[in-house]
C-alpha cells in the first residue's frame, strides 16, 4: 500500500509532488534542495554549505518514514548540480553522510535547478 511522507522537518514541497512515497519497503525521496525548513529560506553560502542542507532535509525525511536516524538505507543517490565545477566541494560534504559503503550514485550538470539552488539531491532507499 502506498504511504505519502510528510515530516515539517524538511522543506515542504514547492509543487505537485510528496516529500516521500514508502511502498513495500521501497522509499522513494524526491528531489531535495537546500532549504532550511525552520525559515523556508534557501540556506546562505555555497554549495558545501547547499549539499550539507539537502543531506539533512534527506535525513529528516528518512527518519519520518520509520527508515531509522541514518542513512544506510539509501541504495541510490541521484545529484544534479547547476555546474559540474561544483562536484569536488558537494562530494567532500555527501562523503561525510556516508563514511562507509555509499549507495550507488549519479551526478549530472543541469541547466539550472528550482529557485536558482547549486544542488538537488533525490534517493531512493530500502527497509
Amino acid at each position: 500500500m502506498k504511504r505519502i511522507i510528510f515530516t515539517e522537518d524538511a522543506p515542504a514541497p514547492i509543487g505537485p509532488y510528496s516529500q516521500a512515497v514508502e511502498q513495500n519497503g521501497m522509499l522513494f525521496i524526491s528531489g531535495q534542495i537546500p532549504v532550511d525548513p525552520s525559515t523556508g529560506s534557501i540556506v546562505s553560502g555555497g554549495v558545501t554549505e547547499q549539499t550539507d542542507q539537502v543531506m539533512k532535509n534527506i535525513k529528516a525525511i528518512i527518519k519520518a518514514a520509520g527508515f531509522g536516524n541514518d542513512l544506510s538505507k539509501i541504495l541510490k543517490c541521484t545529484i544534479f548540480l547547476n555546474d559540474m565545477s561544483l562536484f569536488k566541494d558537494m562530494n567532500a560534504v555527501y562523503g561525510t553522510y556516508f563514511p562507509t559503503d555509499p549507495p550507488a550514485r549519479a551526478a549530472f550538470a543541469v541547466k539550472e535547478l528550482p529557485l536558482s539552488v547549486m544542488v538537488e539531491i533525490e534517493a531512493v532507499a530500502m527497509m
